[in-house]
């Protein structure tokens, strides 16, 4: 299967059916990036558009910045017919609509994000939760494909999103990020800002983060952790530090997982 790549959709499947592809939107609490996704194989097919998110991120403010950031994937890439959108958000989705939002303006909650986004698009946007989003392309395409047992994987940066999936199968909205630690949300204590804000060596964030761990291994019984998101990136400085009865194993997409889930979802959900 081809890794992700930022390729230009001119000739870069070199067959001549058109490809099958997706838009996906990755709403975080740092930055709204979206790209056009193969969905066969997982290439970006644009580059992958980054603008920060607004402060503060109230839904009027964010929609904007999410409308900027498709018109420029797809003024690089060109039009494409009956395109599915798909855009992972930073909280549990019920029916397209938010439940919480730890990470973005609270007037998220309750927001009939589907429709709302799809208006603002003028496109059928499939909402998701974001780090569900990364989970469904490391299922489709990465480190939880074929994997037996339970498997759980984590994006760290603003916050911890999860993804938890049981033989083959996501169980939606899972926020193991606000599991209590220490009297706090973990994601208070060993996200990627968190450690930034408490200005943690990676080695002292690194133990924390491996009390972190052992919570899930005492709740979850997890086979396979998959570690994701932004602090991802930086694994080389606190990867042989980490501790688990589960094996650790880095994303396939890294940071880009949520807009190949997104995409990928969208696809899924456009055929059903």
């Amino acid at each position: 299967m081809a890794t992700a790549t930022n390729k230009s959709a001119a000739g870069s499947k070199g067959r001549s059916e058109a490809p099958n592809l997706g838009l996906g939107i990755d709403v975080g609490g740092t930055g709204v990036k979206a790209a056009i996704v193969d969905l066969d194989t997982a290439e970006l097919m644009t580059d992958r558009i980054r603008e920060k998110t607004p402060r503060p991120s109230t839904p009027k403010a964010l929609l904007a910045t999410i409308e900027t950031v498709v018109e420029q994937v797809l003024a690089q890439h060109g039009p494409v017919e009956d395109l599915p959108v798909g855009c992972g958000l930073p909280g549990p989705i019920k029916a397209g609509v938010m439940k919480t939002a730890a990470n973005l303006d609270s007037g998220w909650v309750g927001y009939d994000a589907g429709t709302n986004i799809s208006a603002r698009l003028g496109r059928t946007v499939h909402i998701i939760n974001d780090a569900d989003a990364a989970g469904v392309a490391e299922l489709a395409f990465g480190q939880a494909r074929g994997r037996d047992g339970t498997v759980i994987l984590l994006t760290i940066g603003t916050g911890i999103g999860s993804a938890l999936f049981s033989g083959g199968r996501l169980v939606p909205n899972t926020e193991l990020g606000h599991l209590e630690m220490r009297g706090k949300s973990a994601e208070k204590r060993v996200s990627g800002a968190a450690r930034e804000r408490r200005e943690l060596s990676w080695l002292a964030w690194a133990k924390e983060f491996n009390e972190y761990l052992a919570m899930l291994d005492l709740f979850f019984l997890p086979d396979t952790i998959i570690l994701g998101g932004g602090v991802s990136k930086r694994r080389t400085k606190f990867q042989t530090y980490l501790v688990s009865n589960a094996e650790i194993v880095e994303a396939r997409f890294l940071n880009t997982s949520g807009i190949i889930g997104a995409a990928y979802a969208a696809g899924m959900a456009s055929r059903s």
